[in-house]
């Protein structure tokens, strides 16, 4: 098992508590909808801060790294819908990866997700890679956990959109960006302090900086199940 496909959006926020009930019905039954019909992608997954903050980590899987940059998701971009143009503003702190996947083991969905945004040192990038599918090939079997998959940053050739204009042009990016999912939100915090540790990660080949969040799973969909 692996993600759906060779490429994938991760995205994270935080949303107002006062707007947190309007956004996640929006986000559910319109913006995801949305999204999943445009071709090429294959799956969206949305999970909620479990660290007792506002933050949302959403992915969607795609087929392609090309429909990053495809006609249909550029149209749908510069042409939000009503509902979409009066939520894109409340979307605070935005980190949007457009995404190449290096390395995918076992399953994304489950009940919860450790995020960590981080860089290669320089002149590490392949030995890091190597050293995450080291660890990905043991760590999705490991009690508590379902999968580890690494994505990597890279700007598709797109100009500035319309909903990046109403966000304020302010969206970072994450470099790298590593995800383990799994049942067990005891387990992955420990795997977040031993084998993905600061330290760890240096050893591998990550430049210093890395940040990490835990998520719970609130809602994951398919094209097929958009009715």
């Amino acid at each position: 098992m692996a993600l759906l496909g060779k490429a994938a959006l991760a995205m994270w926020w935080d949303v107002a508590p006062d707007l947190r009930a309007e956004f996640e019905h929006w986000h559910a039954h319109e913006h995801f909808q949305e999204r999943l019909g445009i071709p090429g992608f294959r799956r969206a997954t949305r999970w909620t801060s479990s660290e007792g903050g506002e933050g949302f980590f959403v992915m969607y899987e795609l087929e392609d790294y090309e429909i990053l940059a495809s006609a249909p998701y550029a149209a749908r971009l510069n042409a939000p819908t009503p509902w979409s143009t009066r939520m894109m503003p409340h979307h605070r702190n935005m980190v949007r990866s457009q995404c190449r996947v290096l390395k995918s083991h076992g399953a994304l969905t489950a009940r919860h997700a450790l995020t960590v945004l981080l860089s290669p040192a320089v002149g590490q990038a392949h030995a890091l890679q190597r050293a995450v599918g080291e660890l990905a090939r043991a760590a999705w079997m490991q009690p508590g956990l379902v999968g580890l998959h690494l994505l990597r940053h890279e700007t598709p050739p797109l100009a500035a959109t319309t909903e990046q204009k109403i966000r304020g042009n302010g969206d970072r990016m994450a470099d790298w960006v590593l995800i383990t999912s799994g049942y067990d939100a005891s387990a992955l915090r420990a795997f977040g302090e031993t084998e993905l540790a600061e330290d760890a990660l240096r050893g591998m080949g990550a430049a210093s900086g890395s940040e990490r969040h835990l998520y719970g799973l609130a809602y994951s969909a398919t094209p097929a199940e958009m009715g």
